[in-house]
């Protein structure tokens, strides 16, 4: 077997949970799986951003985003799966701006874990959309590769105009930019919880606005699962 990433032959020796429950065999070899660095430990309770263990239980960027009236309360929550280490830029490189889709299979059983683990059954998925044009450019949407990875349906309840790319851009004009999203057309959002599923979460202005378009279609609370944490 050849590991997904570096392509070197491997062996997936296989463990009595995966015997047990038929879990797929790892796609990564060992070295290239052990290089992304997982978040665990104490997280900022709003973005989960890792934390010391002497800090405030919400770190100083989300303390700014709940001074604001109109942001405090667009998410509940975010969780992320992977720290943005030198490594995962390089994987992001080749799997989202070199067009090799089928790296997100390397995601497939931690960010399912981390679904369970922090949301659930009973929340509505729902993947950041990208416009026309930059779907066209990269050929697939990365969250939405991401979304179907999970056990569960997903909703295109969101559409997407075109704007410049937000990783050009600083917070401030990030904070400053024209809320993108819109609904695609009439979903039934009234009442249902909703995860907001995207690939990084940087500043979180991106799930923010997006939340706001759920909210006020008359979402009960909105989350955010991101494969990465800037």
């Amino acid at each position: 077997m050849n590991c997904l990433l570096c392509h070197s032959p491997y062996n997936p020796i296989a463990s009595w949970r995966q015997l047990l429950f038929l879990e797929d065999l790892d796609v990564l070899c060992p070295r290239c799986r052990g290089s992304f660095k997982l978040i665990d430990g104490r997280l900022c309770e709003m973005c989960g951003r890792p934390l010391e263990e002497s800090a405030p239980s919400v770190c100083a960027d989300c303390l700014r985003w709940q001074e604001d009236e109109q942001w405090g309360r667009a998410l509940v929550k975010n969780r992320s799966v992977y720290i943005y280490n030198d490594w995962m830029k390089d994987v992001v490189t080749l799997w989202k701006f070199r067009g090799d889709y089928v790296i997100v299979e390397a995601f497939r059983r931690p960010f399912s874990q981390a679904f369970r683990r922090h949301f659930g059954r009973d929340w509505h998925i729902v993947p950041i959309p990208l416009s026309p044009e930059r779907l066209y450019e990269r050929g697939f949407n990365q969250a939405e590769a991401l979304a179907r990875l999970l056990p569960f349906p997903c909703f295109p309840w969101l559409s997407r105009k075109h704007s410049e790319k937000q990783s050009k851009k600083s917070r401030r004009e990030r904070l400053e930019t024209d809320n993108p999203f819109f609904l695609s057309g009439h979903p039934p959002i009234d009442g249902k919880r909703i995860v907001l599923i995207d690939d990084i979460y940087t500043t979180g202005i991106t799930v923010r606005h997006a939340a706001l378009v759920l909210l006020e279609a008359g979402a009960a609370e909105v989350g955010a699962l991101t494969l990465i944490r800037a």
